[in-house]
């Protein structure tokens, strides 16, 4: 469940490390399976806007951006990283970090590290509906004096994801489509710093649910296992709207998934460029789930 704000946009020399990640966990074919599943629909872990789900897991990311700073346009390299431990199969705590390399003005360093509670709500498997609600904290003073800021910033989180799998048969090459969502007031502690409403959706198709669930199209690896989807994360603070439009896809098998997505700014105030997250992400409740994978509390 990735701690995910606006301002906080993600890494250059760590595209590497994020591959190789990538490449050990996705490498072997295997059948589809994932931790946020309500009845036949898997929702996977999206790069911009959290999924609805829980799980044992770690996230890396990398991430590109340009963005209008005090002296021109700043760029904005990021690598991301979280880790999420299931407490008991309902309730999750997360930690993350992120380490950042800029330029106009030059700084680099760690932003504040966050800490994370989410508990898996309701889950509605004949209408492929899941819902969570949780609280992050990013922890002022925490990072580089360079990058972080000296106050923290709370946010009370819900989260939704709904498939359409419970469409009609006339409507069947249309259930491969979810839809999830979250919403989150950013509360700062800091005395005069503005507080900002953080919200943003994502539509996907799966086409491992075409596979198995719609029509057996007889797509070859790596196309059965491809989630194309568009995410459109947003924020809203003393009266603008920031956000991208980040079109991409994520590969995904039994044991983890790889992710990439353009980010298109929707106004100057977003950005300048197109930027770019690349992820790897593992699920260990999958690949170890009687050790590590484990949740603490049956």
């Amino acid at each position: 469940m990735p701690t995910r704000t606006t301002r906080s946009i993600r890494p250059l020399r760590a595209a590497s490390l994020v591959a190789a990640a990538a490449s050990v966990v996705l490498c072997t074919p295997s059948p589809v399976s994932a931790h946020s599943i309500a009845g036949n629909r898997i929702f996977p872990s999206t790069l911009a806007v959290d999924d609805p789900g829980v799980g044992d897991e770690a996230n890396f990311e990398y991430g590109h951006q340009r963005v209008p700073g005090d002296d021109g346009d700043q760029s904005i390299n990021t690598f991301s990283f979280e880790y999420d431990k299931l407490i008991t199969s309902r309730l999750a705590v997360s930690v993350d970090g992120s380490y950042v390399v800029q330029n106009n003005p030059t700084a680099r360093g760690f932003n504040n590290f966050g800490v994370g509670l989410k508990y898996l709500l309701y889950v509605n498997d004949a209408h492929e509906l899941m819902t969570s609600i949780g609280v992050t904290a990013e922890l002022g003073g925490t990072g580089s004096r360079a990058i972080a800021d000296n106050f923290s910033t709370i946010s009370p989180t819900v989260y939704v994801g709904k498939g359409m799998g419970d469409l009609p048969a006339s409507l069947a090459y249309l259930r491969p489509i979810a839809i999830t969502a979250e919403a989150a007031p950013a509360l700062t502690t800091g005395a005069g710093q503005p507080n900002a409403f953080n919200y943003g959706f994502t539509v996907q198709y799966s086409l491992p649910y075409l596979q198995q669930h719609v029509h057996d199209a007889g797509l070859p690896l790596p196309l059965a296992n491809l989630i194309p989807l568009v995410e459109i994360p947003l924020s809203r603070s003393q009266g603008q709207t920031t956000g991208t439009v980040n079109p991409g896809f994520i590969w995904i098998n039994r044991y983890g998934q790889f992710g990439v997505e353009a980010q298109i700014p929707i106004n100057h105030a977003s950005g300048s460029h197109v930027g770019i997250l690349v992820q790897a992400h593992v699920f260990f409740d999958d690949i170890a789930p009687t050790t590590i994978g484990k949740p603490l509390f049956q």
